[in-house]
């Protein structure tokens, strides 16, 4: 049963609120902000438009996520890592332009015996959030269910449900995708950009070892990573135009391997199919802000990066885990948790974490999949220049095992 604000009114009236934080989306984010923010005394509610089944024991999506050892050190705190039955260690990562023989390599610094990150598969980290977070006191979760309208201001924040309900509280969480319809309801904009292209993945099984080892290819016309996940297994991340990626969704498994192998320039050998193909388009966005009186932004409804350089999902988790240290800090010093300063504080760290990484990959993209002749001279030079300073690969190896 739903409570209701005691005042019958607003968000803004004096009525007693029906929780103290509002979280739209029961991804990744949702979940891991409602978990850190365990023991701290709050009544949170998690809203989800999926069922609770879902939520419990997520499908296979294709998805493998390189964590970085932040990442891996927040779900430790959170109590979700030991719960991951299967995970896979990153040794090292190679970038490759089309049939160069010169290759960019990355590997953690020579008296680090940790590798860069680790693989795990986005839906058993989804699952081991659930399990930690699902029956934690002053959690309501309402799953299957859809918001209708929020709003938020300086007094706090209402949000309208499917069936009549509707809820009341001190800060609303917009964690619902960058496509997040909570940030447009709350008056947000964000830089969206539709890249006409689309990501198929899947599992496959090769032939040649990986070394774990991650490598990615840019080619003519697409891009393809292979990312290490076991002996003689590898997930196969291909980058295409649209109607390129339903075509090769269509295909049987052999003629779909054959063709992964192709575009590998049969670096791994022969190729088998070991999953079900998903396809997603590719869309990047940069909310313009990140937060308004009421109200914050997190995981992709802050920031949608492109998937190149793995970094959506770890910044995804360390911006909620800025957002609760700013509540909880500001609890402590006696501020208003709520308040704009806390907000202010969030919005002006998680934005310098996240923008120089957000356009450097964008770079990275326009740079290797430009096709004409001065952007692959270009290219070249890059990886020239990049196996030359050894103390840039440094940099971004640090970067890849932080962010």
């Amino acid at each position: 049963m739903i409570q209701r604000n005691a005042a019958g009114g607003d968000a803004g009236d004096q009525g007693r609120m029906d929780h103290d934080i509002i979280i739209v989306g029961a991804g990744p984010a949702g979940l891991a902000l409602a978990r850190s923010l365990r023991g701290a005394g709050f009544d949170i509610a998690l809203i989800e438009r999926q069922p609770r089944e879902a939520l419990a024991d997520p499908a296979y999506d294709g998805r493998e996520i390189a964590l970085t050892h932040r990442s891996i050190r927040i779900l430790q705190m959170l109590g979700a890592w030991a719960r991951i039955p299967d995970m896979h260690p990153l040794a090292s990562a190679q970038v490759l332009n089309g049939g160069s023989p010169l290759a960019l390599g990355f590997a953690p610094r020579e008296r680090d015996d940790r590798p860069l990150g680790m693989l795990v598969s986005n839906h058993l980290i989804r699952r081991a959030l659930w399990d930690a977070a699902a029956d934690q006191p002053g959690l309501s979760v309402l799953a299957g269910r859809q918001v209708l309208g929020a709003s938020a201001g300086p007094q706090g924040c209402a949000v309208a449900l499917d069936g009549g309900d509707r809820l009341t509280g001190r800060l609303l969480v917009a964690a619902d995708s960058r496509f997040s319809a909570t940030r447009d309801q709350l008056g947000i904009g964000a830089a969206m950009h539709r890249l006409g292209k689309a990501m198929l993945v899947c599992r496959v099984a090769h032939e040649a070892p990986h070394g774990d080892t991650a490598t990615e290819w840019f080619e003519h016309g697409h891009t393809i990573a292979l990312l290490p996940l076991g002996p003689g297994q590898s997930s196969a991340v291909l980058t295409v135009g649209l109607d390129d990626a339903e075509r090769l969704r269509r295909l049987d498994d052999n003629a779909f391997a054959a063709e992964i192998a192709a575009r590998c320039r049969h670096r791994l050998g022969a190729m088998r199919v070991a999953s079900s193909r998903h396809v997603y388009p590719l869309v990047t966005s940069f909310s313009d802000r990140l937060t308004v009186p009421g109200a914050a932004l997190i995981g992709d409804a802050a920031v949608g990066m492109h998937p190149v350089t793995a970094h959506g999902f770890n910044l995804g988790l360390s911006g909620q885990a800025r957002l609760a240290r700013e509540i909880l800090l500001a609890r402590r010093r006696g501020e208003d948790w709520a308040g704009q300063a806390a907000l202010a504080r969030f919005e002006t760290a998680h934005r310098r974490a996240c923008r120089p990484i957000f356009e450097a990959t964008n770079a990275i993209v326009r740079l290797f999949t430009d096709e004409r002749p001065p952007a692959r001279l270009a290219r070249h030079a890059v990886l020239r220049a990049g196996r030359r300073v050894p103390l840039a690969r440094r940099a971004i190896s640090a970067m890849l095992m932080r962010a």
